[in-house]
């Protein structure tokens, strides 16, 4: 096995929506120069590609780093368009779960 394929999985890059709560402004989008923003409701929907997991968690520490609320990350199917799925794990359960935090 060659060691990009050790390294990345042996995959292309996958495509993926991250939805964080709230507006992200300018400002905060430049920690994340290969995602493009929209505006999805009140929320914020991240989408592009990520070479590998480890790229993957290097975002969401990001957007913890940021103190930003993760909601949700998907990864589209190839396949049929507008059809989308959870990342891992079966149903329609996204990956991340909305959590509750105490107030203060």
């Amino acid at each position: 096995m060659a060691a990009t394929e050790r390294t990345t999985g042996g995959s292309e890059p996958r495509r993926y929506e991250i939805r964080v709560r709230g507006p992200v402004g300018p400002t905060t989008m430049q920690a994340f120069p290969t995602m493009a923003a929209s505006r999805s409701g009140q929320d914020t929907l991240f989408t592009g590609s990520i070479p590998d997991q480890s790229a993957l968690y290097g975002v969401i520490h990001q957007l913890e780093a940021l103190g930003l609320q993760l909601l949700e990350i998907r990864c589209p199917r190839s396949g049929g368009a507008g059809t989308s799925g959870p990342i891992a794990g079966s149903g329609p359960d996204p990956l991340v779960k909305p959590t509750s935090y105490p107030s203060d």
